[in-house]
């Protein structure tokens, strides 16, 4: 069986009007929203750093070897 919580928090007028903005875009209600911004603000602030960086060069035309070296050229004195 799955508990709850309830919770009161103060929310700025501005983000309670965005709130309902998406809301009635998605068709869902503002506790929905709040559950899903929560859920995923702790999925990206779960993730240990080293893992997040994982596959960072996968986008990168550059192979990480060559880019280091370039990068090592630029020290060289004149």
């Amino acid at each position: 069986m799955m508990t709850h919580m309830r919770a009161i928090i103060d929310i700025p007028d501005q983000l309670v009007e965005s709130l309902d903005r998406v809301g009635k875009t998605y068709q869902k209600s503002r506790a929905a929203l709040v559950r899903e911004a929560i859920t995923e603000f702790l999925r990206v602030k779960s993730i240990p750093q080293a893992e997040a960086a994982f596959g960072l060069w996968k986008q990168r035309n550059k192979d990480g070897v060559v880019y280091q070296n370039d990068l090592r050229q630029e020290w060289e004195s004149p």
